[in-house]
């Protein structure tokens, strides 16, 4: 049975109204009388001295009569008609003056013509429910029609819905930031954050602690940092710690067409703010309203972007008082703010919130490792290990793809190597298995990826080799998993060091395909980067050292150096570059046996580990402790797997000596 709906009660209705209206307001309920037909004056008194009429009802508001018929008379009245027995038809005629009716009847009367009454009646109450249907309805149509394009424009109902509401702030207020249900206990990591961020809350619970020794509580705090580290986490975590009112609203909510609009949505959140202090305000993506001004506006012009920036620079420290209002503010674009925004009292201080370390990433999986079945595989330190440079979002994204893999193999847990296909899913794209390729063109991949562990395996700062495949993935026909150090510092060794590496796919093809080809664009692309930034930035040229050419100025068109300086770093990013891919194809020539077993290898395979790559090349010359890590784990994995086979071997051989 379909469900039911209101929709089906207004289309009756309006199909009622309808009915009433073109039916004249009539019920259908005359009875026994027959449908009326309209007849003339003229006519009208030809019936009456003819002495067809039985009796006469007037209706003086109108000047119109009903003139019924005799029955006996039906058949010269209606000739094509059957006369009824039941029936009592009737002729509505209009006549002019209520004297001359009444002399007309008064005349048949006395020829004896007419016998019947003549009586009078007002309108009737259908004629008030025809009034309302064709007067009253069309106008309501109207006005719900009116009603329902200015919701539209308004932006749906609710809190500044409406023409009358465009003014008004989208802000969403929450009484108690408990609603949420979420505090400082579901933000893994970021211990610096919190701190700073805590500070707020306890000045908004005890204010006192602080203003005994003369402190202020701070007006604003800008969360600063990438994309899904947890500044949005935060400000809900501060609405559900802090027991006091809570508004939230994005920066786009501020925009609108109208001119204005802007600046008195600005103006009305801090009206509402100041009603409800001490409160919190929270601006998601507060960079959309808040971006640098131009230094040379349209003349004439009138941004509204600008306005509305104005606006709330005024609210956040102008002449007015904002006692008891805090403004928190999110964004990963802090270089593309106003200056004038970010100056001490307005945001006061600026917290960073920036990717997980090692061990606030080991924290982030325990958080979102908890709604999940794990079997005894899974190793919270080796997954941390396994994600460098991961977001709590990426996290996140990780653990839901691992569930999803196991459920995909119908697992009934989720394993680490669900993990590690997750890892591998994200980073490197979906596996296409069905990516046709000839045997020429798997060998020269086979031999690129081959270069690249090569390469690494023999230079001393390299990434740590986890893993080699020729399996496509995304737009990668093939790819080579490491191991990165965190290192604070990159030193201008390990920057050449990884630039050899990258450059080792490309000097492989050309050393043993005796081709190159465009499997290595993004490898030169990822290179030249590099160079640039080494020369450029870092000052780590022989002939421009200690010289940086950064320039982080938004309108400052001009490049900070002259063409002669252009073309001297142009040339020492091609010598770079150059050297570096000499040196992979020097090391490329004295480990050429060993480069060609691997590349047999994994053609064979299409995946092969760090400890294939050590049998052939024996173990590697240089050990970090990201490498120490990789191999202790390795060693208890594979210390493990024998356990295993020994029990299933064990419990294998009472069987065996019962079937004997």
């Amino acid at each position: 049975m379909p469900r039911f709906n209101m929709n089906w009660l207004y289309i009756i209705a309006i199909g009622a109204l309808a009915y009433f209206y073109f039916t004249g307001g009539s019920l259908g309920l005359q009875g026994a009388e027959a449908s009326p037909t309209e007849a003339s004056y003229t006519e009208f008194k030809k019936y009456m001295s003819e002495g067809y009429v039985s009796r006469i009802i007037a209706n003086k508001t109108n000047n119109t009569l009903k003139m019924y018929i005799k029955k006996d008379s039906i058949a010269s009245v209606f000739p094509d008609r059957t006369p009824q027995t039941e029936a009592t038809p009737f002729l509505n005629v209009e006549f002019g003056n209520i004297d001359r009716l009444e002399q007309v009847v008064d005349s048949a009367r006395a020829h004896g013509k007419f016998q019947g009454s003549l009586t009078y009646e007002r309108e009737q109450s259908s004629g008030i429910l025809s009034f309302i249907i064709s007067s009253i309805l069309p106008i309501l149509f109207f006005v719900a029609i009116w009603m329902f394009f200015i919701r539209r424009m308004g932006g749906g109902g609710g809190m500044g819905s409406g023409i009358f509401n465009v003014g008004k702030s989208k802000a969403k207020m929450y009484e108690k930031g408990g609603e949420l249900g979420i505090t400082f206990k579901d933000v893994a990591g970021q211990a610096g954050a919190k701190q700073e961020i805590q500070e707020i809350v306890e000045f908004l619970k005890n204010p006192q602690k602080y203003t005994d020794l003369g402190g202020k509580i701070p007006k604003g705090a800008l969360l600063v940092g990438p994309p899904g580290t947890g500044k949005t986490l935060l400000a809900k975590a501060v609405a559900g710690e802090a027991g006091v009112p809570f508004f939230s609203m994005s920066g786009s909510d501020f925009v609108e067409m109208f001119v204005g609009v802007g600046a008195s949505r600005v103006r009305d959140l801090f009206q509402q703010a100041k009603a409800k202090s001490p409160c919190i305000i929270f601006i998601d993506e507060i960079d959309a309203v808040g971006r640098a001004r131009s230094k040379n506006p349209a003349m004439g012009g009138n941004d509204e972007r600008e306005n509305t920036l104005n606006a709330l620079l005024t609210e956040m420290d102008g002449f007015g008082t904002n006692s008891g209002v805090i403004i928190l503010a999110a964004t990963n674009r802090v270089d593309m703010l106003d200056s004038a925004l970010l100056r001490a009292g307005r945001f006061d201080r600026q917290i960073h919130v920036d990717l997980p370390d090692l061990n606030e990433r080991k924290e982030v999986f325990m958080v979102h490792l908890k709604p999940l079945k794990l079997d005894e595989t899974v190793d919270v330190d080796f997954l941390a290990r396994q994600t460098p440079g991961f977001s709590g979002a990426d996290i996140a994204n990780v653990c839901n793809e691992a569930a999803l893999i196991a459920a995909r193999h119908d697992s009934p847990t989720v394993g680490k190597q669900d993990f590690l296909d997750a890892v591998d899913r994200i980073i490197g794209g979906l596996e296409k298995k069905t990516k046709v390729m000839t045997a020429a063109e798997k060998r020269s991949i086979a031999i690129h990826e081959a270069g690249h562990a090569t390469i690494s395996w023999f230079t001393e700062f390299a990434n740590p080799l986890v893993k080699v495949s020729i399996v496509p993935r995304g737009q990668a026909l093939g790819a080579a998993w490491y191991l990165p150090e965190e290192r604070v510092l990159q030193t201008k060794e390990a920057m050449l060091d990884e630039m050899c590496s990258l450059l080792g796919g490309r000097a492989a093809e050309e050393l043993f395909v005796g081709q190159i080809s465009t499997g290595a664009m993004n490898d030169l692309e990822r290179t030249t980067k590099q160079a640039y930034g080494m020369i450029a930035f870092a000052g780590m040229s022989e002939k421009l050292p200690n010289l940086c050419y950064y320039n982080n100025q938004e309108y400052q068109f001009q490049r900070p150096y002259s063409e002669t300086t252009a073309k001297v770093i142009d040339d020492e990013v091609l010598r770079m570059v150059n050297e570096q891919y000499a040196r992979a194809k020097q090391i490329l020539t004295e480990h050429a046996e060993g480069h060609a077993q691997l590349a047999q290898l994994l053609v064979e395979r299409e995946v092969i580990f760090a400890e294939d790559v050590e049998k052939i090349f024996g173990k590697r010359p240089w050990t970090s402790r990201a490498e120490e890590l990789l191999e202790a784990q390795m060693r208890e994995e594979a210390e493990r797997m024998a356990e295993e086979r020994e029990k299933e071997l064990a419990a294998q051989a009472p069987q065996d000596k019962e079937e004997g």
